[in-house]
């Protein structure tokens, strides 16, 4: 059309040829313009935001690139405590009908308090098409899973109950860096060993690394069936036991940093890597954060949980009324890739969840922790959402804080617990 009105333009005899063929200009004229193609997008919202969690999304989204080269990664990852700030944006978002394309959570609780909302699509389907369940361990399966239907795809899994230590600062207090401490009461005189050194013995942080240390404490006393029983009603969190427990979680404290509610776990670790500190308690998300600074920690599980592994299952959902639910399933098919699961296991320290990974392409902490999920007792975590849902969870953080800063007793924690645990 355009050539045929230059030729208009430059010659008078053009004039009758376009009078004759006015109707179906006019009809070309007022065509629209094709559409542009909708950009292919993924808004994938999760907390790892910084340090060393977003190396390892970073490498996640690595792979998801090679695979669907076609669709752009949207970053809506929000910082700050273990998940506790973008889990608020995130109740935000969807009460407002503006869910991410994909979302991450915990398996357990955490999980299901949103299906049981009515948040979640079930993905049966994905499931059945990629064969997911039969290379998935069962207790990674009962994770994500509700009534026996799968609602998101594990991503890695973590162990909870690990107990990093600095070497060099164990020798200078005189202990043996390879000492494993094989009952709490052990691991105790050493931390009083390490405080008459001079050194702190025992890096924390923030109140929900305080919780962590309390659910360590809980299963070293009551062991994997007694600590699993406070969630499910097989244990009395009102017993003596318990009572127990929480007097030792008050010695541990003791031990720890006073300037630990200023701190995240990242600091706390940093500080064992600097020789500030001997111990710190963190699940194995605190691997790359020591190696990175050119420190060969050492690791066992934290004294009395040795045959039990504490859980903690990362998951990618499929939200109701997703904006690009298509996109959305390119990023969970990514995630459930062998390939996947492999880099992301080894950036941030975790395990595959699929048991399809080959132990020969995980790292030195890894191939140990994979051995030990097989082998040992599997619990729910508490403080990252498996055992008990969001709402019991925030009371007792909120308890546990009050408690650590010498404003509650034993008894008055004691109550909380009750209350979280279904009371």
């Amino acid at each position: 059309m355009g050539a045929a009105g230059g030729r208009w333009a430059r010659s008078a005899r053009a004039v009758g040829v376009v009078a004759a063929l006015g109707v179906g200009l006019a009809a070309c004229s007022a065509a629209p313009a094709p559409a542009e193609p909708a950009e292919q997008r993924v808004e994938v919202f999760t907390w790892w935001a910084s340090g060393s969690e977003k190396l390892a999304l970073d490498a996640l989204v690595r792979v998801f690139a090679e695979q669907h080269p076609q669709t752009r990664f949207v970053d809506a990852a929000v910082a700050g405590g273990a998940g506790s700030a973008a889990k608020d944006v995130l109740a935000s978002r969807l009460a407002n009908d503006d869910p991410p394309d994909t979302f991450q959570v915990h398996g357990g609780a955490e999980l299901a308090e949103h299906v049981a909302a009515g948040r979640l699509t079930d993905l049966e389907d994905l499931f059945a098409d990629l064969d997911l369940a039969a290379d998935l361990p069962d207790a990674v399966l009962d994770a994500v899973s509700v009534d026996g239907v799968p609602y998101a795809v594990p991503s890695n899994l973590h162990r909870a109950n690990v107990l990093w230590a600095n070497p060099q600062v164990l020798a200078d207090a005189g202990l043996d860096p390879a000492a494993g401490y094989a009952t709490f009461d052990d691991w105790l005189a050493a931390l009083a060993t390490v405080q008459a050194s001079g050194r702190t013995p025992l890096a924390v942080a923030s109140t929900w690394t305080q919780v962590h240390l309390l659910e360590q404490v809980l299963l070293a006393r009551l062991g994997p069936d007694g600590y699993t029983g406070l969630w499910d009603g097989g244990t009395d969190p009102g017993s003596l036991e318990v009572t127990a427990a929480l007097a030792d979680f008050a010695r541990l404290i003791g031990y720890t940093n006073d300037d630990r509610d200023a701190l995240d776990w990242q600091d706390a670790a940093q500080r064992v890597a600097a020789g500030q500190a001997a111990f710190t308690v963190m699940g194995d998300w605190a691997f790359p954060v020591l190696e990175s600074a050119g420190e060969h920690p050492t690791w066992r599980p934290v004294p009395g949980t040795a045959g039990t592994f504490d859980l903690v299952v990362d998951a990618f959902t499929l939200p109701v009324g997703a904006p690009n639910p298509q996109t959305a399933e390119q990023w969970l098919r990514t995630v459930a890739s062998t390939d996947a699961q492999v880099v992301f296991a080894n950036a941030k320290g975790g395990l595959p969840a699929t048991t399809a990974a080959s132990t020969s392409d995980l790292g030195t902490y890894q191939r140990e922790a994979h051995f030990a999920f097989r082998a040992d007792a599997v619990v729910p975590s508490l403080a990252h959402g498996s055992a008990i849902g969001p709402a019991e969870l925030a009371a007792l953080t909120s308890a546990v804080g009050t408690f650590t800063r010498g404003e509650a007793s034993v008894a008055q924690l004691q109550a909380a617990l009750v209350e979280a645990a279904g009371g």
